[in-house]
């Protein structure tokens, strides 16, 4: 999502923004930017474009269901909220890339963006999981969980899990880290062995733990609708299509991103000297890789769409009641 970030990896780095004057004849600002810039401002303006109205669907959508007790709906909603977040923050990045890498909107944005980039993909990674695990509690243990799932109990994973991983990361508003203070750049501080273990232990804990998780998850889900003499063959391809879809988004978009991270902070640990060219010859696929990240802003609400039982006629109930109350404008008559 930003491309600063997944040119770093670094969560608290200190920003100076300058003039583009200080970045002229800057050794190390060897970075083939220019031949990314033009494919990350179509990704993101795409994202943003298509994100935002789809996201706000979803998010008065879950409040719906909430309004029904359905309990997926809290975390879907949880989901809603986080990307439409994330997506508020994409015209900067816009910006900046459109400006050359050269950030000139303040230092409290700057880290801001980047915290809130953060959460944001940790959040959703979780909430995902829930929605999985949610599932498995209710299809292959479906008796056995009535009174144990519920929206409080939701409510409560779903505020904690807010509430953590804004803990977690809040310190990138009071750390400061070293980085050339005539650097005009936002959250691309070369990388160093502190930052590379961090990474690793982030591509296991932030991802490969909860990967697994879902796996397992959906295995079991896979292993009770094919026995299942309860439901129909309806809500089998539901619940079916619905752990595809979240697996896929997992493999997708969070799963390159990662494990960029984890590759280029293991080449930086065994092969420092070389790790400064190795930066240079992965950026493109590092773009490629970040613009599958942003995917995920857009591919969130189709959960929506397959967790719910009525989504279709919902969507269309709800824009009809948002035409309807729209003015009507007549053409003037001369």
């Amino acid at each position: 999502m930003l491309p600063l970030l997944l040119q770093s990896g670094d969560p608290f780095p200190h920003f100076s923004a300058k003039t583009a004057s200080l970045r002229q004849g800057k050794a190390k600002c060897t970075m083939p930017y220019e031949e990314s810039r033009q494919l990350l401002v179509a990704v993101y303006s795409i994202v943003f474009t298509v994100g935002v109205p789809t996201n706000f669907v979803t998010a008065v959508l879950t409040l719906i269901q909430i309004g029904r007790r359905t309990i997926t709906s809290i975390y879907l909603l949880g989901i809603s909220v986080c990307e439409l977040m994330y997506l508020s923050t994409v015209p900067l990045w816009i910006i900046y890339v459109q400006n050359k890498h050269v950030w000139t909107m303040g230092d409290i944005p700057c880290k801001l963006t980047g915290y809130i980039f953060f959460c944001n993909i940790y959040i959703s990674i979780l909430l995902l999981c829930c929605v999985s695990i949610d599932r498995y509690l209710a299809v292959v243990y479906a008796l056995e969980s009535r009174g144990k799932r519920s929206q409080r109990i939701a409510t409560l994973v779903t505020l904690g899990l807010f509430g953590s991983i804004a803990v977690i990361y809040c310190p990138v508003f009071f750390t400061e880290d070293v980085q050339d203070p005539d650097d005009c750049t936002c959250f691309e501080t070369p990388l160093n062995t502190r930052l590379a273990y961090y990474n690793i232990i982030r591509f296991f804990v932030g991802f490969l733990i909860p990967f697994a998780v879902l796996l397992f998850m959906n295995y079991k889900i896979f292993q009770s609708i094919k026995v299942s003499l309860s439901l129909s063959p309806h809500q089998k391809a539901k619940v079916k299509y619905l752990a595809i879809s979240i697996i896929s988004i997992f493999v997708v978009c969070f799963a390159p991103y990662h494990s960029v991270l984890f590759v280029r902070s293991i080449v930086f640990l065994l092969f420092p000297d070389r790790s400064s060219q190795f930066e240079r010859d992965i950026y493109s696929t590092t773009v490629v890789f970040l613009c599958l990240s942003t995917a995920n802003s857009v591919a969130d609400p189709f959960i929506y769409v397959l967790a719910s039982e009525n989504a279709r006629r919902e969507i269309y109930q709800a824009f009809k009641a948002c035409r309807n109350r729209l003015p009507l404008t007549r053409p003037m008559i001369p």
